[in-house]
């Protein structure tokens, strides 16, 4: 039985046997039938469920007289990303910054979690930097493909004809390439902070870990910026208007 976190565990005594049936299910065994969710998904699913009641209290008390704190919050946040994308993409980005934001306060959310006692951060195993970058290869091909048609294509044979049997497996090997290297960049340094962290606090647990705890919170904002400035750029390649 792995080391579970006290809020995987409670997930598991609630829903281990649904879980266990659906992966059955799906023909896939799970190693631990009494605690098939794991400690990362159990840290995802929390992060949604605050975002979730984040943005339903936003909503609830949006007002343009008498804008609160944490309506200032996500309008900073809501700023920010959409002023970067601006700037990369061009004029017509506006439609692609509710999915930018989102990713930024999923992924901020994940590698700040870690900060909490009795929590850890889903970014520093590999699945979930994995299914972030996933997800900004789908959207930013199927914004290509929205934003072209067919002519998107076009952009992996390269500027000549002539050299497309070249460029087009290379433009292949490029594409996939940034999902492995949003991966491993955000898994790597998450993966080091929480270490470097839990290292400290068993050595010496007073004093000297909170001046890794505040590195810790600086890796975990660059970290995000970086994650989500490369899928705009990326974003920007796709639907750049001379494709």
């Amino acid at each position: 039985m792995p080391e579970q976190l006290w809020f995987t565990e409670i997930l598991n005594r609630i829903f281990a046997s649904p879980v266990t049936a659906l992966l059955r299910a799906l023909h896939i065994e799970p190693r631990h039938p009494a605690a098939p969710i794991t400690n990362s998904f159990a840290m995802e699913v929390l992060v949604f469920s605050s975002l979730l009641v984040l943005f339903l209290l936003v909503r609830s008390r949006l007002s343009v007289d008498r804008p609160g704190a944490l309506q200032h919050v996500f309008e900073g946040v809501e700023g920010f990303v959409q002023g970067q994308s601006n700037e990369i993409i061009g004029h017509h980005s506006e439609g692609y910054t509710p999915f930018l934001a989102t990713l930024c306060l999923f992924i901020l959310f994940c590698n700040l979690l870690g900060v909490i006692p009795g929590f850890e951060s889903p970014t520093a195993v590999p699945i979930v930097p994995l299914g972030c970058a996933l997800s900004a290869f789908v959207y930013y091909q199927t914004q290509g493909f929205k934003h072209a048609g067919i002519g998107y294509l076009k952009h992996f044979a390269g500027p000549m004809p002539a050299l497309a049997p070249l460029m087009i497996p290379i433009e292949l090997i490029s594409h996939l390439a940034r999902v492995l290297s949003l991966t491993i960049r955000l898994f790597a340094n998450m993966f080091a902070g929480d270490m470097v962290t839990l290292v400290f606090f068993s050595l010496v647990p007073i004093g000297v870990p909170i001046v890794f705890l505040g590195l810790h919170i600086g890796v975990s904002l660059l970290q995000t910026y970086i994650f989500v400035l490369l899928t705009t750029v990326y974003l920007q390649g796709a639907v750049a208007e001379e494709h």
